[in-house]
């Protein structure tokens, strides 16, 4: 099908973009790590069911143990550390500005790229940074476009770097174990489960995703006591937070995560990284229907010159 990873790409900004709203809604009603516990926990046994229907296999042991190491690792640092500062920036700076700190995760991607797997850092890669940065600072010193009315916290920027880097370190480690994920199968496995690649890689990740937040969990309750701790089962109790948590989980962990990575296999990673860094400015005007953040110029300026920067990474 012509332009199937064009498409496919756009549709993953939609997914991120529902993603980022929903996660929103279920963060604020039952908080970070309660909501983090379910997702990744579900998105784990649904990637699980998944990988098990199409390849007779719960886990994708064929991957190879270098594979996995990769994978987990990014599944640590992008799904654990990177999303405990995105949905905690969802709290202090909402998720409009969230998603557009993410426009910073190329820059992170290109710069480990160069450090680990030694990719050439360009100086338009440096320019395209500069033009990100310059987006960004547009919008976060608009103080008529946070919910509130008041100036964006320097909490919240820190939040929001972190969430981008985390994203961009992770993505590159995914990298590394993909192909290594690659390397350890057969041609005739890759020609028959290619297609559910993508979807046994998200798997390793949620797996470290999921130890890591229930870890997490746990030592939080041990230091807590009685009702002065989170709950698992506050967020069931909730049915709107419930509902938050389901979409975010369809859209966020299972197949975004997912669909972005069979985008990059489907077309050139400069056309997709581009298409799907369109949420910031997809997510403007539901932010606005569902929490009432003013659409003001700064704001729409600030997140087209931020996209223009995404784009200069793997157009230049």
């Amino acid at each position: 099908m012509p332009y199937l990873g064009e498409l496919i790409s756009l549709g993953v900004a939609l997914l991120w973009t529902v993603s980022a709203l929903a996660a929103e809604v279920a963060t604020k009603r039952a908080g970070v790590l309660v909501l983090n516990v379910w997702r990744m926990a579900l998105a784990f046994l649904v990637s699980a069911l998944l990988f098990w229907v199409t390849t007779g296999q719960a886990l994708p042991v064929m991957a190879g143990t270098d594979a996995w190491l990769w994978l987990l690792l990014s599944g640590f640092v992008g799904y654990f550390l990177g999303d405990w500062c995105l949905f905690n920036s969802y709290i202090v700076i909402g998720s409009r500005l969230g998603q557009l700190f993410m426009t910073l995760a190329p820059a992170f991607t290109a710069f480990f790229a160069w450090v680990m797997i030694g990719q050439t850092l360009s100086w338009n890669s440096l320019t395209a940074m500069l033009v990100t940065l310059a987006g960004i600072g547009i919008a976060v010193t608009d103080s008529g476009g946070t919910e509130d009315g008041q100036p964006v916290r320097f909490k919240g920027v820190l939040l929001g770097i972190g969430a981008a880097l985390g994203q961009g370190l992770g993505l590159v480690m995914s990298k590394i174990g993909i192909d290594h994920f690659t390397s350890n199968i057969s041609a005739a496995q890759l020609e028959e489960f290619g297609f559910v690649l993508p979807f046994g890689s998200n798997l390793i990740r949620c797996i470290a995703g999921t130890v890591c937040y229930l870890a997490w969990y746990l030592i939080r309750r041990a230091r807590r006591s009685g009702s002065s701790s989170p709950h698992l089962m506050s967020l069931v109790h909730d049915r709107k937070a419930t509902v938050a948590l389901l979409i975010t989980l369809v859209s966020g962990p299972f197949l975004g995560v997912a669909l972005s990575l069979a985008a990059v296999q489907l077309t050139a990673a400069g056309i997709a990284s581009t298409l799907m860094a369109m949420t910031p400015i997809i997510i403007l005007f539901p932010s606005h229907w569902l929490f009432h953040q003013p659409i003001t110029l700064r704001s729409i300026l600030g997140a087209l010159i931020s996209c223009v920067g995404v784009s200069l990474f793997f157009l230049l």
